[in-house]
């Protein structure tokens, strides 16, 4: 075992402090990461404060990361010492089910998460990247190109593999009306993506002062949520909406302004369910309401790829270790543009 060092909650809403702790030795397929920078998601919080249940202390949060290969198992090829790499959500599944031989880890019953889940060989608790360094198997680690700004690639392991992947699934191109609920973590990255994939896109936002940034960030048009006329101006128009919305909210608002075969996709994960959608608004159009989970590897690849290409990634704040319970707050007020990422230079062995 191999000893490091991290920030940690070690109770439920205990504010994250220094942590200890050890990583597993080399085994012939994994690859050692120094860490170099994590990004902090909105689910770095409910975990920490056991907001969605299951939550095993202490964690050490951190799903986004990006680093360099600093030793490689005898049984590596793809990787080599020095290496910039990331690791996103996932650092293992059970590889046979029919979700893992599509490439869809994400669904996989025994996928193993990057931290607050159990390591698949031994059943310890995995810990994330608020740490100096990981060791994680070699077909959960991910190449990051020499073009790409490695602080602002950070949040792509989650924040941006977690919009691509619903508008590649579903087709989004050009000619398509898309809608993008919220501009955050998520929100951000859905309008740089869809922009990309060449939709006219629409952002909904409860905030009139977001409206300039928005369209910087790809926006077409800005609707205020809030504003019934704004609203009523858009029923039936949309091929597909993407509500990145982490907090309850009326669904019904959408699900009118979806045309007929129209798909509400959900991405953001609620502490309290939605209200129960009015279900003539689906059945008379055809109208759908789906969800969607981050990405397989192969998929994550695939944007890393498409990142790198298109001079896309994301807009940040970078901040010492020291600060992430201060980052903490200002997530909840929506105080961040887009994604707090910690340097983990800041972090002392």
């Amino acid at each position: 075992m191999q000893k490091t060092i991290g920030y940690a909650a070690l109770q439920q809403n205990a504010p994250l402090t220094p942590f200890s702790f050890e990583r597993r030795d080399l085994r012939a397929t994994d690859v050692q990461i120094d860490i170099l920078y994590c990004g902090v998601c909105h689910s770095d919080i409910h975990q920490t404060r056991n907001e969605w249940g299951g939550a095993t202390f202490p964690i050490v949060p951190g799903h986004e990361i990006v680093g360099k290969v600093s030793k490689i198992g005898e049984a590596v090829t793809q990787f080599k010492v020095g290496d910039n790499v990331g690791v996103g959500c996932l650092v293992d599944s059970c590889r046979t089910c029919p979700d893992c031989e599509d490439h869809l880890e994400q669904f996989c019953n025994k996928a193993s998460f990057t931290y607050n889940s159990p390591e698949k060989v031994t059943g310890v608790n995995n810990y994330g990247g608020y740490s100096k360094q990981i060791v994680v198997n070699h077909d959960f680690v991910l190449h990051i190109s020499d073009k790409l700004n490695l602080a602002e690639t950070a949040p792509l392991l989650c924040a941006g593999i977690t919009t691509y992947s619903p508008l590649k699934h579903w087709n989004i191109g050009k000619g398509d009306k898309v809608g993008i609920v919220g501009l955050g973590g998520l929100g951000h990255m859905g309008l740089k993506f869809a922009h990309a994939f060449g939709a006219h896109v629409v952002l909904f936002t409860t905030t009139p002062a977001k409206a300039e940034d928005a369209k910087r960030l790809g926006a077409d048009e800005v609707v205020i949520s809030t504003n019934a006329e704004n609203m009523q101006a858009h029923l039936g128009s949309f091929d597909f909406i993407l509500n990145t919305v982490a907090a309850p909210h009326n669904l019904d608002d959408y699900t009118l302004l979806l045309k007929r075969d129209g798909v509400l996709c959900l991405v953001g994960v609620p502490d309290h369910p939605h209200a129960s959608p009015t279900v003539s608004h689906l059945i008379f159009k055809r109208r759908s309401i789906v969800g969607s989970l981050i990405g397989g590897l192969k998929e994550t690849q695939e944007m890393l790829d498409f990142c790198a290409e298109h001079g896309i990634s994301s807009d940040i704040e970078i901040i010492p270790i020291q600060q992430i319970n201060e980052a903490y707050q200002r997530v909840l007020k929506s105080d961040v543009k887009y994604r707090f990422v910690i340097d983990l230079a800041s972090l002392e062995l």
